[in-house]
């Protein structure tokens, strides 16, 4: 099909991978939710470390795990789909089992849980994408993503908010969240290993040059798309370098960790307003991205996916200046303001998350789809990693370093991605 013009669920669950595709990720979504907002809690509390360290810890894991994203890529190259999307899930699993046994003070065993975690996380998204392209294909696999998206941020938002109330139970509370994460994980690798699902590594998508062509995005979309309706899927052909948008999505990225850690930051520190416009904020972003990802999605999916990148840079740039001027306001209006700049600071991030990997897996050659996704993860990957030090770093040199530098960062990323 060339649009999505309609919400189907039967048709999207089925382009996702299918009913038990579906619960597998919703398992490993609450699992995740459960203990991954609270990994460095667990290890302040639990394992007594020092913040600092905890923090370290966390930060190398995350990037390290970015090292398998090659192996990975070739890997899903060779057709492996399912399986490497239960690995990703396994591997989360071995990095709870060393957590749950690390003795207090241990600061290298938390690193080694965490870089597994880390290499769970980063691995997983250019898996489940794989999987994705592989069941559908043009505007339904867009779709699918969508819904894909919607569902995980579903199950994280359960998961954290089931992990919130048992917190009142201190260090056993965490270290039983942690081993239901565990026994979650494993759960869903199961499920998703039963799905079977393996690629023709050398096969384009069965009648991929007519679904594919991108028929209702204009010429932009059929240049999109004529990568992968015309390649062989040769597995040793290199795959797309895309500089240009591989650099812009560093940037676009900063704008998950806005809720999570520019917005609190500004809360707290500048508006001095109470913690809970923070939790407010942050629990309007997770209702928003289920409620509107695949309505947004369908409904621009007439326009080319790189014209529909380059928009919500622009949205989010302008929610980054709307920030700016929240913040001018007086501690009475500041906050409120800023919630509602939050509303469409989500909306971008909706429009990018819609569009980014379904851009990607349009223009990669059947043959070279999992290194393609793998170079895009770790562009991903690398953006979510250095964003809390680069915001933390602007932010207290006043709301005109951080949202100014933001702004035309996004801009121009905006404009790269179009170029």
């Amino acid at each position: 099909m060339a649009t999505t013009t309609k919400i189907r669920p039967r048709a999207l669950v089925r382009a996702s991978g299918g009913p038990r595709y579906a619960v597998a990720l919703a398992v490993d979504a609450l699992g995740t939710g459960l203990l991954r907002p609270f990994l460095l809690l667990y290890g302040v509390t639990v394992l007594r470390l020092s913040a600092p360290a905890t923090g370290v810890a966390m930060t190398v894991g995350i990037v390290v795990g970015l090292v398998c994203m090659p192996a990975v890529g070739r890997w899903l190259d060779r057709g492996a789909r399912s399986t490497v999307v239960a690995a990703s899930m396994l591997v989360r699993v071995f990095g709870v089992a060393l957590l749950l046994a690390t003795p207090a003070g241990h600061v290298w065993l938390f690193g080694a849980a965490a870089l597994f975690l880390g290499i769970g996380n980063q691995a997983w998204p250019a898996a489940h994408a794989a999987l994705v392209a592989t069941v559908a294909h043009g505007r339904e696999r867009d779709a699918a993503l969508a819904a894909s998206r919607a569902l995980r941020n579903a199950g994280l938002g359960v998961g954290a908010l089931i992990a919130t109330v048992c917190l009142a139970g201190g260090t056993t509370a965490l270290q039983a969240l942690a081993a239901v994460t565990g026994l979650a994980y494993l759960a869903a690798a199961a499920l998703a290993w039963s799905v079977r699902l393996h690629a023709r590594p050398a096969a384009a998508p069965t009648g991929g040059s007519a679904e594919e062509s991108g028929k209702d995005g204009g010429a932009e979309d059929k240049a999109e798309e004529s990568g992968k309706s015309s390649a062989k899927g040769k597995a040793d052909e290199p795959a797309p370098r895309m500089p240009a948008l591989l650099a812009a999505n560093v940037i676009y990225v900063f704008c998950l960790n806005v809720p999570e850690i520019a917005l609190p930051l500004v809360l707290v520190t500048q508006l001095h307003a109470s913690p809970v416009w923070s939790a407010a904020i942050f629990v309007a972003n997770t209702v928003l991205v289920v409620t509107l990802q695949v309505p947004v999605t369908v409904a621009l999916s007439r326009f080319p996916r790189r014209t529909v990148l380059a928009f919500s840079g622009v949205v989010l740039a302008v929610s980054y200046l709307g920030f700016l001027a929240a913040t001018s306001l007086d501690h009475a209006l500041g906050a409120p303001a800023v919630a509602a700049v939050s509303v469409v600071c989500t909306i971008g991030e909706i429009i990018y998350a819609g569009s980014a990997t379904a851009l990607v897996t349009a223009l990669a050659p059947p043959g070279v789809l999992g290194r393609t996704l793998a170079r895009f993860e770790l562009s991903t990957g690398f953006g979510l990693a250095v964003s809390p030090a680069v915001i933390t770093a602007l932010a207290p040199h006043g709301p005109a370093a951080l949202w100014g530098s933001l702004t035309a960062a996004t801009l121009l990323s905006a404009f790269a991605v179009t170029a």
